[in-house]
This record gives structure tokens, sequence and C-alpha cells, in this order.
């Protein structure tokens, strides 16, 4: 029987189990969005994941929306990113990079004043964003105009470009939860016209540019897409949500990608629906599940053949080691909250191994 601890043949290789490890934002990165050695070894740690999704990092300059995140625009991000690369290797593990441009969720408070851009002049409501002033509320982004799009879609490149200097194993195309792909995708954030705007192709027109330039540089096999049809984050809703995941699942087989990774629900309940359902109908590649899975329904859909991997945020963060945890049937560790984004190790790298000491966390 498949389950979660079968080989999974992704794209251009093979990994040892199907639990990977979805992209966090953790801000942990140092000045300039330099990553560090502590990004190495919190990374390292989770070497046995079938796969590493690394966090969303910038791919040019200007587009910060966390304030504390990584990039892979300049030689020293390259380096930097570099030590994790290899300490993860060292480790036995493979790891992707998730490449991002956050759109209207950027603020002028992270980016030297610069407003942000966005398909359509349509603020993020709702939520406040982290800046070196506090929390913030979003501004009403700058819609992009047609002509300002290649030089977009030559940044991801470039991201890709330095990606691979770097020693990844692949690359993760961020479409998923309200940032500028997936702004331009879903119709709430996309008012726009002309060739951009208006049908689910032309609102998809810059994601599958981008993944087009991202393949040339990888080989579409090491090239992987993240989406997120039904989420509500960062103000985003689409009309029709079942058919945009429909729709785009068939279309991406013409991409010939390592793998599709699905985000099948909702932060915040307000949009329903089955997107995994008909996207495993319609697309023939690697499908990854992703959004509050346990061990055991994981296992249950790669059994039934509804997904080939499933991508653990929170438990990959509180549980190094979590493969083996599931292995054993052992008890997990539980995320700490108020740790997700703060600087250092406390709720970072200290979450023990099997058979480990328990830190001591301050609440």
């Amino acid at each position: 029987m498949t389950d979660l601890f079968s080989p999974l043949q992704l794209g251009a290789r093979t990994v040892p189990n199907r639990i990977f490890m979805a992209p966090l934002t953790r801000c942990r990165a140092g000045a300039d969005h330099l990553p560090n050695a502590l990004m190495a070894e919190y990374y390292a740690q989770r070497a046995s994941a079938g796969l590493i999704i690394a966090e969303a990092t910038m791919a040019m300059a200007g587009n910060s929306a966390f304030w504390h995140e990584p990039g892979i625009y300049s030689a020293a991000q390259v380096a930097g990113w570099k030590l994790s690369t290899d300490a993860v290797h060292a480790a036995g593990g493979r790891i992707f990079l998730q490449l991002w441009h956050g759109g209207r969720a950027c603020h002028p408070l992270l980016n030297g004043g610069a407003q942000p851009v966005a398909p359509s002049a349509i603020a993020i409501t709702g939520d406040e964003v982290h800046t070196p002033q506090g929390k913030q509320p979003y501004v009403l982004p700058r819609e992009l105009r047609d002509d300002e799009l290649p030089a977009i879609v030559a940044g991801f490149r470039t991201a890709a470009e330095n990606a691979r200097a770097a020693g990844f194993d692949g690359v993760e195309v961020h479409g998923a939860n309200g940032y500028l792909l997936d702004e331009f995708l879903r119709d709430g954030a996309n008012r726009r016209g002309g060739p951009y705007g208006g049908s689910r192709e032309n609102r998809a027109r810059l994601m599958f540019e981008v993944i087009e330039a991202v393949s040339e540089v990888w080989g579409s096999d090491r090239v992987g897409l993240r989406i997120s049809p039904l989420n509500s984050y960062n103000s985003m809703i689409d009309s029709d949500p079942v058919g945009l995941a429909t729709w785009l699942a068939g279309r991406l087989n013409d991409c010939k990608l390592a793998y599709l990774h699905a985000m099948r629900g909702d932060f915040f309940g307000r949009q329903s629906g089955d997107v995994m359902t008909p996207i495993r109908a319609n697309y023939r590649g690697v499908l990854v599940a992703n959004m509050g899975y346990t061990a055991a329904e994981a296992n249950q859909a790669i059994a039934a053949g509804k997904v080939d991997a499933v991508a653990f945020g929170s438990g990959f963060l509180a549980n190094p080691d979590l493969p083996a945890r599931i292995r054993a049937g052992a008890a997990l560790n539980k995320p700490i909250a108020a740790s997700f984004y703060s600087p250092g190790p406390a709720g970072y790298t200290d979450y023990p191994a099997l058979g480990a000491a328990e830190p001591c966390h301050e609440h």
C-alpha cells in the first residue's frame, strides 16, 4: 500500500517519503533580508522531510511584506542561502526555494516609502502588517501597467537563477495566499481589463509567464507551484473558486511541473468547497495537499490516491523530526504561536527531537 513513507518520483528526482515541509514564514533573516546560520540550523534539523519547501523569499528588491523575510536577489543573499542548502544536503535532505512577490501586501514602511503594486487598486482590509513602526494598516496599491509586467517576469527568472547558484534542488512559484500572482489570478483582486484581466486565461497569464521563465532556468521538472483557491487570507476571494481550481488544474498539465501544491481550505472559513477532488480529477502530475491534515488523514488520502504527498506546516515547525514521530506514533510538540515570527532561536531551533529534554519556553 502506498503511504506517507513510500518513495515518490517528484519531477527530476525521487524523494524518500511523502511528508513534505510546507513553506513557513519565520522572519529570522538579518538586515538587508540576508539568510543566516540560524536559518541553516533550522532547515537542517528538518532534513528528514521528503522535501523541504523553504519560506516565501523576495524574488526582487523593494517588495517586502514581512520586514525580516529573506531575499534571493543579491549576491550576499545567495551566499546566505548556501548555508542552508549545504546544511540540508549534509543532513541528507532536499530543499526547494519558494519564489515570491508580495504585491499589495507590501508596505511603504518596509520598502523605502514605495507604494505597493497590484493588478488593481484595491487594498487589503481587516488586517495589519508588521513594520518598524509597529503594526500598520495596509495601504492602497498602485495598479500595474501592462508594460511593467515583463520586468516582474524577468525578476522571477533572475531569482530562479540565483536559487540555482545558492544550491537549491528546485523552486516553488508562490501563486497563493493573496500575493501578487494570486492577486492577478482571482477576480476579487483583479478588476483590470486588457490581456491580464477579465477571463481566467487572462488572469492566469502572469502566473504562466512566470512559470515558463522559471522553467527555462531549471527545467519544469524542478519547478512546483503553490495555489490556494479558497483561502481568504489577505482579503482574497473569487466568484467561482472551484471552477477556477478545476480549470487551472487542467491548464497546468501543459507545464509538466515537478508538482502542484494546493491548499485545500480557507484560514478564516469564509469560503468553503471541495477543490481537491476536481484538481485531482483534472491534474495528471504529482499533487501535494496542504492545510490541517493529521498524519492519519494524510495516510488515508495518499492510500486512496486522492493526493500524492502532504505538506505539513505547524507540525514541522514544532517537530523537527516529524517523520520519525509519525512512524513511531509518538506525541507531537505543540507549536508556540508567540514565537512564530519573533527573532532568535526560541520557538525556532529549540523544539526537541524524540528522546530529548523538553525546553523551557516563555509564554
